[in-house]
């Protein structure tokens, strides 16, 4: 007789306690996690409170979702968000020893090189994410980052958010500007990067026509173009992604020989990114695709 009595009171007891959770209240994190990584897959048993990100990318994804009160140190080409606290660590040219000095639970790296077995071999876990090949790999790893640190509604908000202003973005580009012709410069030697790569999977999605793809002749998405054949190809756009490292500018290609006569030159179509921007696969792809969106509205006007 009491057993309906008493399955009504714990059926009461638990919704007295769902509406004390104040509303928008996160759950708790769960771990263990589990990430399936470049490295295979990975168990985080407890959320990481001493990372150490050997990649500037993943440096700018970990600050984005929140994660940046956990990262303890990251590699001496981290320059963004200028609070993050960076180091003389090389990702490129790693100290195992130097590396594990800081005691980590957690170290996010780019590149392997046999990194990944050698802090293993002590013990500490590490996340292997490489370069993007496109923009859908790079949303996963911001994702993953995100179910690693305990930040995974945040990372997921972060992807959306970008997700959803990219293509705003693209679709703010007129389509009698979406035949562009488009010529991505990584350095003034002319080499540039095919619409294989991850900088040319962003070009593709405007539909712009990329110069350098009938170039590639080893396929390996990063030829080396000579001056006669960007002339000849007539580029619409391009972008500079050597404004840090070589001080390129509009006014720098509109001075080599015989570029005055370019499209790009002539409509004012020539556009500097900051070589950091153009060169990462996290969070600030948005602002790489505001600045070509502008300058491909430009192009029209």
């Amino acid at each position: 007789m009491l057993r309906r009595p008493v399955v009504l009171l714990a059926a009461l007891t638990a919704a007295l306690l769902v509406l004390a959770v104040p509303a928008g209240a996160a759950a708790a994190p769960a771990f263990p996690v589990t990430i399936h990584a470049a490295n295979g897959d990975v168990q985080i048993t407890t959320r990481p409170t001493r990372i150490v990100s050997l990649s500037p990318t993943h440096t700018e994804t970990l600050f984005a979702i929140d994660a940046g009160s956990q990262v303890i140190a990251v590699d001496d080409q981290s320059n963004y968000p200028p609070r993050a606290p960076r180091t003389n660590l090389s990702g490129y040219h790693p100290n195992v020893e130097a590396i594990v000095s800081y005691r980590p639970d957690l170290v996010v790296v780019s590149d392997d090189g046999g990194l990944v077995a050698s802090l293993r071999k002590v013990g500490i876990t590490v996340l292997f994410e490489p370069a993007a090949d496109n923009l859908a790999q790079a949303y996963d790893e911001m994702r993953q980052l995100g179910a690693a640190t305990g930040h995974a509604a945040r990372a997921k908000a972060v992807v959306s958010s970008m997700q959803v202003t990219m293509t705003k973005l693209i679709r703010s580009v007129p389509k009698r500007s979406r035949h562009l012709k488009v010529f991505h410069e990584l350095g003034p030697d002319l080499y540039s990067a095919t619409s294989k790569t991850f900088i040319g999977q962003v070009y593709r999605t405007f539909g712009f026509q990329n110069i350098a793809d009938a170039a590639d002749k080893s396929g390996n998405g990063y030829p080396q173009l000579s001056n006669e054949y960007v002339l000849a190809a007539n580029p619409d756009l391009v972008v500079l992604s050597d404004t840090k490292c070589c001080a390129q500018t509009a006014k720098t290609v509109a001075a080599r020989p015989g570029w005055s006569n370019v499209a790009a030159v002539r409509g004012h179509g020539v556009i500097g990114v900051s070589d950091d921007i153009a060169s990462r696969w996290g969070p600030r792809i948005v602002d790489f695709v505001r600045i070509v969106a502008a300058a491909a509205r430009r192009s029209e006007s």
